[in-house]
């Protein structure tokens, strides 16, 4: 019994490094180290040194590589914001493109510390596979998009024809619910990732694409001649996108979603990425706590105490991103609407910072 123990033993420590090369880079955790006591992810990647953030890498405004090969968007910035709240850098980052499919796997499996990428928080999602998602970065809805010379001007238009859809998303099941509801039969063409989507779309496979009202703009200023594609009035389904990180790790689920109230919290305060030295000699209590020149917020985190200034300093507050990526200086030019903050009609709002 002891040779057979000793065999299996050996059997299994050999096996061990078989698992892949990435995982030297950014091991998966175990059980015990995502346990809730643990703090795993929070100091695996303080002794990194750098943060693994997962990302569609092909959307405009949200996250993607442009010809010199830098990664931008909404959802880029907002790995770059924690970044620099940790290390006080915002390009300590490794960004990693994922499929709508891959991106809950390489997530659970802890090849990722996060998940920014345009990802609708539902309760499934939140309870059963494993997630935890931080605050609501961006409130969307799924539209659908069809040509202008097609003369669709809703979804009963779409009787007896077919649309574009991604597998692994909310998308396909809203799609689904939405044309039951009404009675129509229509065919789904669906796809793994969103390029694949989109390109099918264009070459005319289908008459009808269907994403987030969000994706469907940036996808369409892409194409060839963006005016003859036209977004139908209608709005299937609340779509709050937020980032999501591994269960069972709060001191690393509180990093994330703190450092996200941060960012909305000091565009309330009026302080910016071109500003915050003008409050370092601020006398509210407000925002000597939110930058770190009073109380001890950071070290409950396990940051220093001035994580937010770092973050505001490097990356910006969420309006600053909001415009760069989004705001009508860019191609998209999507109104905020309900992305405003609360005290502006929005949706937005950070806890106090106390």
């Amino acid at each position: 019994m002891l040779k057979w123990s000793s065999l299996l033993l050996s059997a299994a420590l050999l096996a061990a490094p078989l698992s892949g090369c990435s995982r030297f880079l950014y091991p998966q955790l175990s059980a015990q180290e995502g346990g809730a006591a643990s703090g795993a992810v929070l100091n695996r990647v303080k002794t990194r040194g750098r943060l693994s953030c997962g990302v569609s890498g092909n959307l405009p405004g949200f996250s993607y590589v442009t010809q010199q090969g830098e990664y931008n968007g909404l959802d880029v910035d907002i790995c770059r914001a924690i970044a620099a709240a940790m290390f006080d850098d915002p390009q300590a980052v490794d960004f990693r493109n994922l499929t709508a499919k891959e991106r809950f796997t390489a997530l659970q499996a802890g090849e990722i510390d996060v998940l920014s990428r345009n990802t609708t928080w539902t309760i499934s999602r939140d309870t059963s596979i494993g997630l935890e998602f931080a605050p609501t970065v961006f409130y969307d809805g799924q539209g659908m998009m069809v040509k202008q010379s097609s003369g669709i001007k809703d979804l009963k238009g779409l009787q007896g024809r077919s649309v574009c859809v991604q597998t692994g998303t909310s998308t396909e099941q809203n799609l689904a619910d939405q044309m039951r509801k009404l009675g129509v039969k229509y065919t789904p063409i669906v796809f793994e990732d969103d390029k694949a989507t989109f390109a099918a779309y264009q070459q005319g496979r289908c008459e009808g694409v269907t994403s987030d009202r969000s994706q469907l703009v940036a996808q369409r200023s892409a194409l060839p001649n963006p005016d003859e594609h036209i977004l139908l009035e209608i709005v299937m389904s609340k779509e709050p996108l937020a980032p999501a990180v591994r269960n069972n790790d709060p001191q690393w689920y509180d990093t994330v979603k703190w450092v996200i109230f941060g960012l909305i919290e000091a565009e309330e305060l009026g302080i910016t990425s071109q500003n915050i030295d003008s409050f370092a000699n601020s006398e509210d209590p407000v925002v000597r706590r939110l930058l770190g020149t009073e109380g001890d917020l950071g070290q409950g985190l396990g940051l220093t105490n001035d994580f937010i200034a770092r973050a505001i300093r490097e990356v910006g507050n969420y309006g600053e991103i909001y415009n760069r990526n989004l705001g009508p200086d860019t191609q998209l030019n999507l109104p905020r609407g309900q992305n405003e903050l609360w005290t502006d009609g929005g949706l937005h709002y950070a806890p106090p910072f106390r």
